[in-house]
Order: structure tokens, then sequence, then C-alpha cells
């Protein structure tokens, strides 16, 4: 394998079945592809549900990966993970089995019709931004200028 030239944080939760099953499965399943090497798994943090507010608590974290693949080829392996988790998205914000979601991308910033980068509402959930903060917490946000602890920091001011 050659050098996995960029780094990409991304974000998982379940709240449906086995939580910690379907968020391991999903981690499984990006480490089994040889152009992509998780290189630090938060630790999971119980959070309570994001706008749509009639389900069960949510496991969160963040992962850094070292990766070969474009951002639109990762966000396709994430999409694949949830998929295999059986990832049904019926009601917005509902609940869900797997959500990986592709936070960063080296400092690279991404507006496509279905890919975000930074991703547009992290800076303004602690269930991002607390895991993040736990393994990438000097990380500069490239819009904001400001690294993930000092937003996460400022959140509640």
């Amino acid at each position: 394998m050659g050098f996995l030239d960029h780094t990409a944080y991304v974000a998982f939760g379940s709240n449906i079945g086995d939580r910690e099953k379907h968020i391991k499965n999903g981690i499984g399943y990006l480490q089994n592809n040889p152009e992509i090497e998780v290189v630090r798994v938060s630790g999971t943090y119980v959070t309570e549900p994001y706008g749509y507010l009639e389900q069960e608590e949510f496991l969160n974290g963040c992962l850094e990966l070292r990766t070969n693949l474009s951002p639109q080829e990762l966000l396709e392996e994430l999409l694949e993970a949830e998929q295999k988790e059986n990832r049904r998205r019926i009601v917005h914000w509902g609940p869900r089995t797997l959500d990986m979601d592709l936070l960063l991308y080296d400092d690279e910033i991404i507006r496509e019709p279905n890919l975000f980068v930074p991703h547009m509402d992290m800076h303004n959930r602690h269930f991002v931004l607390d895991p993040l903060a736990e393994i990438a917490p000097d990380v500069v946000h490239p819009i904001i200028g400001k690294t993930i602890a000092q937003i996460r920091d400022e959140l509640d001011q």
C-alpha cells in the first residue's frame, strides 16, 4: 500500500437496535478498505436526539482517517457502510442504525449538491464537537479559523 495522503474526520452515530454493533460494523467496513486507515476513534458519547426529538438517545463519536480516496469517493464509502447496516432515510434527523458524516477533509472547502465540507452544521453540535475535540482538538476549521477545541468551548458561551 502506498502512502495515504489525506486526513479526514468522520462523525458516527446510532440510535436503533444494537448501537455499539452498528458502529463497530461501520468502522470495520471502513478498515477493510485498503485505501482507508482508521487512525483514531473517539470514545462514544450518549447524546439526546437533535432535530426530531421523538426517538431514542444516540451513541455518537468521531474517527480520524488517512486515505487516498477523494472526498466524493470517501462519501460513497460512508454511505455504503450505512447501507450495510440497513440505514433507512424516512424521517429527516430521524432514527438510524448508522449515520456517518464526513466532517473535514484536509483543509478543503467543498460545496457540491451532495457534499458539504466542512460539514455545514458541525460547529453548532456538541455531539460532533465533543468527540472530535477528544481526537483532534488542535485541528483548525478551515472556514471559522479556530481550533475544534476553541469552537467547542465557545459553543456554550
